[in-house]
């Protein structure tokens, strides 16, 4: 696992990149940020806290859901 802070993504926040299996073309950027009520939750970082994927504690929920949201980019036209 590699964090890392590249020019594309200028944000503060520990980032990590999901890859759609062996397509290094598709994939998120996935952070952790704070969600009212003081819980917190994975976020795609590019849309900031309108990218909110699954609440933090249930990490394959939120596998799931980022496997649904690569799915749609690889497969745009079936959605």
């Amino acid at each position: 696992m590699k964090f890392y802070r590249p020019e594309v993504f200028p944000t503060p926040l520990p980032m990590l990149w999901v890859h759609a299996g062996l397509a290094k073309e598709i994939g998120v950027v996935v952070s952790v940020r704070a969600t009212p009520g003081g819980t917190w939750g994975y976020y795609e970082t590019l849309r900031g806290r309108q990218g909110y994927l699954w609440p933090c504690g249930d990490a394959k929920s939120a596998a799931e859901q980022i496997d649904l949201f690569l799915k749609h980019q690889m497969f745009p036209s079936t959605w």
